[in-house]
Protein backbone atom coordinates (compact mmCIF):
# COMPACT_ATOMS: atom_id res chain seq x y z
CA UNK A 1 0.00 0.00 0.00
CA UNK A 2 1.39 3.40 -1.00
CA UNK A 3 0.89 6.41 1.22
CA UNK A 4 0.42 9.88 -0.19
CA UNK A 5 1.45 13.05 1.58
CA UNK A 6 0.30 16.59 1.02
CA UNK A 7 2.99 19.07 0.03
CA UNK A 8 3.72 21.80 2.54
CA UNK A 9 2.30 25.16 1.52
CA UNK A 10 3.56 28.65 2.29
CA UNK A 11 1.89 30.63 5.03
CA UNK A 12 2.00 34.27 3.95
CA UNK A 13 2.78 36.94 6.52
CA UNK A 14 1.98 40.65 6.26
CA UNK A 15 5.49 41.11 4.80
CA UNK A 16 5.13 38.38 2.15
CA UNK A 17 1.41 38.54 1.25
CA UNK A 18 1.91 41.01 -1.66
CA UNK A 19 4.51 38.63 -3.16
CA UNK A 20 2.07 35.70 -3.07
CA UNK A 21 -0.77 37.88 -4.39
CA UNK A 22 1.49 38.89 -7.29
CA UNK A 23 2.22 35.26 -8.15
CA UNK A 24 -1.53 34.56 -8.20
CA UNK A 25 -1.84 37.36 -10.82
CA UNK A 26 1.11 36.03 -12.86
CA UNK A 27 3.59 38.65 -11.64
CA UNK A 28 6.89 38.09 -9.84
CA UNK A 29 7.14 41.07 -7.49
CA UNK A 30 10.23 42.46 -5.78
CA UNK A 31 10.46 44.94 -2.95
CA UNK A 32 12.15 48.26 -3.68
CA UNK A 33 13.31 50.51 -0.84
CA UNK A 34 11.64 53.92 -1.02
CA UNK A 35 14.67 55.57 0.61
CA UNK A 36 17.68 54.21 -1.31
CA UNK A 37 16.01 52.37 -4.22
CA UNK A 38 17.67 49.01 -3.51
CA UNK A 39 15.74 45.99 -4.76
CA UNK A 40 15.42 43.03 -2.44
CA UNK A 41 14.19 39.51 -2.53
CA UNK A 42 13.12 37.51 -0.44
CA UNK A 43 10.44 39.85 1.02
CA UNK A 44 11.32 41.33 4.40
CA UNK A 45 10.44 44.44 6.37
CA UNK A 46 13.83 46.20 6.51
CA UNK A 47 16.19 47.31 3.72
CA UNK A 48 19.63 45.80 4.23
CA UNK A 49 21.16 48.80 2.45
CA UNK A 50 19.89 51.72 4.52
CA UNK A 51 17.71 50.11 7.22
CA UNK A 52 14.56 51.87 6.02
CA UNK A 53 11.23 50.14 6.51
CA UNK A 54 9.60 52.06 3.64
CA UNK A 55 9.21 50.01 0.47
CA UNK A 56 7.07 49.46 -2.58
CA UNK A 57 6.42 46.44 -4.80
CA UNK A 58 7.64 46.39 -8.40
CA UNK A 59 7.32 43.65 -11.04
CA UNK A 60 10.44 41.79 -12.12
CA UNK A 61 11.09 41.48 -15.84
CA UNK A 62 10.88 37.71 -15.64
CA UNK A 63 14.32 36.73 -16.96
CA UNK A 64 17.56 35.66 -15.42
CA UNK A 65 20.50 33.28 -15.65
CA UNK A 66 21.24 30.05 -13.83
CA UNK A 67 23.57 30.66 -10.88
CA UNK A 68 23.38 27.15 -9.40
CA UNK A 69 21.19 24.07 -9.23
CA UNK A 70 20.65 20.84 -7.40
CA UNK A 71 18.97 17.66 -8.56
CA UNK A 72 16.80 16.48 -5.69
CA UNK A 73 16.72 12.69 -5.72
CA UNK A 74 15.59 12.42 -2.10
CA UNK A 75 12.75 14.83 -1.34
CA UNK A 76 13.11 17.05 1.71
CA UNK A 77 9.41 16.36 2.39
CA UNK A 78 7.42 13.26 1.45
CA UNK A 79 4.88 15.42 -0.40
CA UNK A 80 7.51 15.84 -3.16
CA UNK A 81 8.35 12.14 -3.46
CA UNK A 82 6.09 11.50 -6.48
CA UNK A 83 7.86 14.16 -8.57
CA UNK A 84 11.40 13.15 -7.60
CA UNK A 85 13.89 13.63 -9.02
CA UNK A 86 13.33 17.33 -9.60
CA UNK A 87 15.69 20.23 -10.25
CA UNK A 88 15.81 23.28 -8.01
CA UNK A 89 17.48 26.35 -9.54
CA UNK A 90 19.03 29.43 -8.03
CA UNK A 91 18.70 32.19 -10.62
CA UNK A 92 20.33 35.60 -10.89
CA UNK A 93 17.44 37.78 -12.02
CA UNK A 94 18.20 40.65 -14.40
CA UNK A 95 17.28 43.06 -11.58
CA UNK A 96 20.25 41.92 -9.50
CA UNK A 97 18.58 39.67 -6.93
CA UNK A 98 18.44 35.89 -6.70
CA UNK A 99 15.36 33.71 -6.86
CA UNK A 100 14.69 30.01 -6.53
CA UNK A 101 12.27 27.65 -8.19
CA UNK A 102 11.97 24.34 -9.94
CA UNK A 103 13.13 23.93 -13.51
CA UNK A 104 10.73 22.85 -16.23
CA UNK A 105 11.42 21.74 -19.78
CA UNK A 106 15.10 20.79 -19.62
CA UNK A 107 16.95 17.71 -18.34
CA UNK A 108 19.70 18.13 -15.74
CA UNK A 109 22.43 17.11 -18.18
CA UNK A 110 21.58 20.12 -20.40
CA UNK A 111 21.98 22.66 -17.59
CA UNK A 112 24.91 25.06 -17.49
CA UNK A 113 25.90 28.11 -15.52
CA UNK A 114 24.64 31.28 -17.15
CA UNK A 115 21.81 29.55 -19.02
CA UNK A 116 19.04 32.08 -19.68
CA UNK A 117 15.71 31.23 -18.07
CA UNK A 118 12.30 32.85 -17.76
CA UNK A 119 9.89 32.78 -14.85
CA UNK A 120 6.66 30.82 -15.22
CA UNK A 121 3.79 30.24 -12.83
CA UNK A 122 2.20 26.95 -11.79
CA UNK A 123 -0.63 25.98 -9.52
CA UNK A 124 -1.41 22.46 -8.32
CA UNK A 125 -5.06 22.01 -7.53
CA UNK A 126 -6.21 24.54 -4.97
CA UNK A 127 -2.66 25.23 -3.77
CA UNK A 128 -0.80 28.51 -4.16
CA UNK A 129 0.69 29.68 -7.44
CA UNK A 130 4.44 28.99 -7.38
CA UNK A 131 7.25 30.32 -9.55
CA UNK A 132 9.07 27.90 -11.87
CA UNK A 133 11.75 28.48 -14.49
CA UNK A 134 11.82 27.54 -18.18
CA UNK A 135 14.81 27.73 -20.52
CA UNK A 136 14.70 30.62 -22.98
CA UNK A 137 15.00 29.35 -26.56
CA UNK A 138 18.30 30.32 -28.19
Amino acid sequence: MSETFAKPVPHPTPDTQPFWDGLARGQYLLQRCKECGKLRHYPRPVCDGCWSMAHEWVPAGGRGTVHSWTVCHHPFHMGFKAQSPYILLTVDLAEGVRAQGQLRGLPAEALRLGLEVAIGFEQEGEGPVLPVFHPVPA
